[in-house]
């Protein structure tokens, strides 16, 4: 089994990456862990979107 990480700031690219790897990787996908986490700064709110996909190679 392997895994891939992908880290972004918005969901729409967090989605983007995940489709792409998986119509380009040609894998089995085995399981995508979602998470979300939200920081305060100021007033800023800052949100990080990231995923964990566990594969298996063909």
């Amino acid at each position: 089994m392997r895994v891939k990480v992908f880290d972004c700031n918005h969901e729409k690219e967090l989605e983007s990456k995940i489709n792409e790897f998986i119509l380009t990787s040609k894998c089995d996908i085995i399981d995508i862990k979602y998470q979300v986490s939200i920081a305060l700064f100021g007033e800023d709110q800052l949100f990080c979107f990231s995923a964990l996909i566990m594969y298996e190679s063909k």
